[in-house]
This record gives structure tokens, sequence and C-alpha cells, in this order.
């Protein structure tokens, strides 16, 4: 992923925020909405966007496009800066491959650990209703 590239396929859309700003805040769109095509996206691989429509469906709009708004500060050139941040970490965190879980053994009684899992299963097992 190429965050460069990135950054030039990004659009934003503004619209009047709500919040902070006095009488200022009817007069000037501050909210900030940031939208990325992923179809469209040439700085991104195919295996990279179906890893990104899979982990941030619910981000995703209709027509295929990633969302992240911003409307925390008074000006719209910080909430730019806010949004994008935003969602340059959503996207590192969704192309982060996820690590693999490991068995740990423990080092007590290996004997005395497998005694316990049968009578736990032991236990259970005498609950069920017997099969017919």
């Amino acid at each position: 992923m190429d965050s460069d590239r990135i950054k030039k396929e990004v659009k934003y859309r503004t619209a009047r925020s709500g919040g902070a700003g006095g009488q200022h805040v009817n007069k000037v769109e501050t909210k900030v909405e940031l939208l990325f095509d992923i179809a469209g996206s040439t700085a991104l691989e195919e295996k990279e966007k179906a890893l990104l429509r899979e982990k941030l469906s619910k981000k995703i709009n209709k027509r295929g496009e990633i969302s992240v708004v911003s409307q925390e500060k008074r000006t719209q050139i910080l909430n730019r800066g806010v949004a994008l941040r935003k969602f340059l970490k959503l996207i590192d965190k969704a192309l982060k491959p996820e690590k693999k879980r490991r068995y740990k053994p423990i080092k007590a009684n290996p004997k005395a650990r497998l005694e316990r899992k049968r009578r736990l299963s032991e236990k259970k097992a005498a609950r069920r209703k017997p099969e017919i």
C-alpha cells in the first residue's frame, strides 16, 4: 500500500457541522466526509481491495466507497487532517495480517492437566440427555 498514492485518490465532501462555533457555525461548512473508491483505486492491489471490502464492510456505502467523517474541529482544514489520519489508520489496521495464536504448553504437570480435563469432560457429559 502506497499512502501517497492513496492520498491522491481521496475525495472530500463538506457540510455544516454541529457543535462549537457560536454564530459562525451556521455560516461555514466545517464537517468533512472523506470518500475513497475502493474499486477505482490504482494504489491498491486486488488482494488488498478484497481484504478492505471484507474487513471494512460497515464503513463502505452503496457506491463502494469507504466513508470517514470528522467534525470535531472548528475549521475545515483541521477536520480534513483528522479525517485523513483516521482513514490511513483504518486502512493500515485492515491490511495488517492478523497474528496467529500459538498454543503455549503450560509448565505444570501435564498429567494433572489432562486428568482435570477428563474429569470436567465427564461432568459435562453427565449433564447431557442420553441419546436414544
